[in-house]
């Protein structure tokens, strides 16, 4: 979401004001009563009756119900048994994790957990589920009104010890991650990827769950979709050895997004994905943006699992998906080691279906540079290197980088080299790269990440390369994280043009994000960009839909198809602390300014510890006029979070709106004490330094803006009025023809240039 803040300077000849932050919520928008339109999800009990259990597969389909079996599927969701769980819970473990010690132990009740819960007591809890099998085990644990919780405890079958999750973070009630939180909520948090066919049932007014599934675990029908008709046929037909005409059959993309569902960092949309329905109907995808989420070059730093990934790299573009390599009933490798790599990369053609394209051949000791049989031959240590989430779970990642220690070097963004060989610098990983590979290191990967690492640190000075990188990219996933990263440019004509672009790319992954990055222009009256919102609420995907829709939030006629789908998306989201604060942006945008405020303050008291939703909330009360309130939520988010300079620069906003601008000076230094890139910060500080008599300090700080930000008038400008002010006509003349460079039409600068003469 983007920040509502919108900030304007009151700048006149010879007198220059402090920045405000308040603007005018648009009108409320009318529309005539309309009948209550349809749902948008077919009723449960119909959709479930659609559904046979995979137990009446088993009969036909032996060889691949036993492969399940075995799986991690199989075992995704259960409920406890003596068999699996004893060794967990008999007899008693100790579990000591931070400051904090727990218990687990089996009583003639069943299993519990005895650990620190609500109200912060320690308490024993029964265990009414086990999630996940290899290599870690959570237990669920049941709550009233039908919230379900997942500890942050959890069972390595391999150790035999129990282990926390957040390692030595040492959560404590009343954060929104622990296990009492909403952080935790299995209903919204895990379900839906545990089970086959859930939906979450969530009720809003009373704040519970009714959440129900197809079938307990990852089943047959949540990778075949539902199978009552076929088992129903077949019964029909026992002898008849031609197809089925009820089964569906899907495309190897198909199969490939029912694998993405679960296996991707995603915005849900509907909370009723279907086998064989497309990605981007269901859900908006997590790509490299300008978050730390992803490393520029597309290695994974979150946890962001495996589909995003795989759809960024040279195999996805090559064909290759995720049964080629995993067999799908046990979800295992095909083969071991680099086997399973060179079955392709040794020229032999036809191994991909439906893919003419033939891998290059591959030596990997000639390849690697390194000795047969070490773990520097192996493909998968280069070029999918292991990040371990959950503290147990090491996962490859899948975007197939290239390593690269000049990229280290530059940016941070880790090598594959000295994962391994940690006791080398990056000088040393760098050396070798270059005598092994020469130029060839030089590549449009590289150049790309470059250009996005820039971008994202603030350190770009301008659009070109980015769009440079645009205009010859061919991958879907790097030509939407482009356009998101053009986003603080999209006032440029050039940017304009791939936004529009953008809006009608084949890949709805980058037309979504050409709606996203519309949405600031549309926003501020651009009426392009609002045509090309407006074409795209009608776009075949609905990814696309909501995002245009959002985008049009305050106009977008909610009874509409788009309007619909954003709403229930919104909806969908309700439980969470961010979801309301979705919900209130919405409010705000449509002219409700009461509900905005009720979705804002229930979105921090979900999450108290939150800098941001303490941040947010501010920003709407000081634009609803609350001053006294907004000071008190931007000091607390302050206090949550010390380090982040925009919550500086926002309190001391908020001192200059109690008319207390002495305390607001200290606000804006630190804040650009921790970021010395933050151009708005400098102006802020540099116009009120001059307002309580410190013009040399406030031609000190807008000079520090310029070279923050050269492409704002604003700063040379405020710089020429404090100079003028001043009797300093020479500098003064200077810094106002600086502004007019910028900006040719910008008439205070003209207006004072022309005041002081020739």
């Amino acid at each position: 979401m983007r920040r509502a803040w919108i900030v304007a300077a009151v700048c006149v000849l010879w007198a220059v004001g402090v920045v405000v932050w308040k603007h005018r919520s648009p009108a409320p928008v009318q529309t005539a009563p309309t009948p209550p339109p349809a749902p948008l999800l077919a009723p449960q009990e119909k959709v479930f009756a659609e559904y046979a259990g995979s137990e009446s597969c088993r009969a036909c389909h032996a060889d691949q119900f036993a492969k399940w079996a075995t799986s991690d599927h199989f075992h995704a969701e259960r409920k406890p048994s003596a068999a699996l769980d004893d060794a967990a819970f008999a007899p008693e473990h100790a579990i000591k994790h931070g400051t904090q010690e727990s218990a687990a132990a089996k009583s003639a009740a069943g299993y519990v957990l005895t650990t620190l819960g609500f109200d912060g007591k320690r308490e024993a809890y029964p265990v009414a589920r086990i999630i996940g099998h290899d290599p870690l085990r959570q237990v669920l644990i049941e709550r009233p009104n039908g919230r379900v919780q997942s500890s942050e405890l959890a069972f390595d079958p391999h150790r035999v010890e129990w282990f926390d999750v957040y390692g030595d973070e040492d959560r404590v009630p009343g954060e929104w991650g622990h296990w009492t939180g909403r952080g935790m909520t299995w209903n919204t948090m895990c379900a839906s990827c545990h089970n086959t066919r859930l939906r979450k049932n969530y009720d809003a007014p009373t704040d519970s769950f009714h959440t129900a599934m197809a079938e307990m675990t990852v089943a047959c029908e949540a990778c075949h979709g539902p199978m009552k008709a076929h088992v129903d046929w077949r019964a029909a037909h026992p002898d008849k050895a031609e197809p089925d005409p009820t089964v569906r059959r899907f495309t190897r993309d198909q199969t490939f997004d029912t694998c993405g569902g679960c296996h991707a960092r995603r915005r849900e949309l509907t909370g009723d994905f279907v086998p064989g329905d497309d990605f981007a109907e269901h859900y908006q995808l997590t790509t490299v943006d300008e978050s730390d989420l992803y490393f520029a070059d597309g290695q994974v730093r979150d946890e962001l699992y495996e589909y995003g990934s795989f759809r960024s790299s040279k195999m996805h573009a090559a064909g290759v998906r995720c049964v080629d390599c995993h067999e799908p009933h046990t979800g295992k490798r095909r083969f071991e080691g680099n086997a399973l790599c060179v079955r392709c990369h040794s020229g032999a053609p036809g191994q991909i279906p439906d893919s003419t394209v033939v891998a290059p051949v591959i030596d990997p000791i000639a390849h690697s540079f390194h000795a047969a049989g070490s773990t520097g031959a192996e493909c998968t240590a280069c070029h999918m290197p292991i990040t371990n989430y959950m503290q147990r779970h090491p996962r490859h990642d899948h975007g197939f980088t290239i390593p690269d220690p000049l990229l280290t070097k530059q940016h941070g963004i880790p090598n594959a080299c000295n994962r391994c060989h940690a006791d080398k610098d990056a000088d040393w990983a760098l050396a070798a790269a270059d005598k092994w590979w020469g130029a060839k290191m030089q590549r449009p990967s590289r150049e790309r990440a470059q250009h996005i690492a820039a971008a994202r640190t603030g350190e770009a000075r301008n659009s070109a390369p980015l769009l440079d990188s645009w205009k010859v990219e061919t991958s879907p996933s790097w030509k939407a994280t482009l356009l998101k990263l053009l986003g603080p440019w999209s006032g440029e004509p050039a940017v304009r043009d791939a936004l529009g672009e953008g809006t009608v790319h084949p890949d709805p992954l980058v037309r979504t994000a050409a709606a996203q990055q519309l949405e600031p222009l549309a926003e501020a009256g651009n009426a392009q960009a609002r045509g090309w919102l407006q074409r795209t609420l009608d776009d075949p995907s609905r990814s696309v839909r909501v995002a245009a829709a959002w985008g049009l939030r305050a106009t977008v006629d909610a009874n509409s198809r788009a309007g619909r789908e954003l709403k229930h998306t919104l909806d969908l989201g309700a439980d969470q602390p961010a979801g309301q604060l979705q919900l209130g942006v919405l409010a705000q945008a449509r002219g409700d300014s009461a509900g905005a405020l009720a979705h804002f303050a229930k979105a921090v008291s979900w999450d108290t510890r939150s800098g941001g939703l303490r941040h947010e909330y501010g920003v709407l009360l000081s634009q609803l006029g609350h001053a006294p309130e907004a000071l008190a939520q931007m000091q607390e988010a302050v206090r949550l979070e010390p380090q982040n300079a925009e919550w500086h620069y926002k309190l001391a906003l908020a001192w200059n709106e109690a008319g207390n601008l002495p305390n607001a000076v200290p606000e804006f230094e630190k804040a650009v004490e921790l970021d010395r890139r933050h151009a708005r910060a400098w102006y802020n500080l540099g116009l009120a330094r001059n307002s309580i008599g410190q013009p040399e300090g406030a031609i000190a700080a807008l000079q520090q803006g310029e070279a923050a930000d050269p492409g704002d008038p604003r700063l040379p400008y405020a710089r020429a009025t404090i100079h003028a002010q001043r009797g300093q006509r020479d500098e003064a003349r200077a810094a106002a023809q600086r502004a007019l460079q910028i900006q040719p039409g910008f008439p205070e600068a003209r207006a004072l240039l022309d005041s002081l003469g020739p």
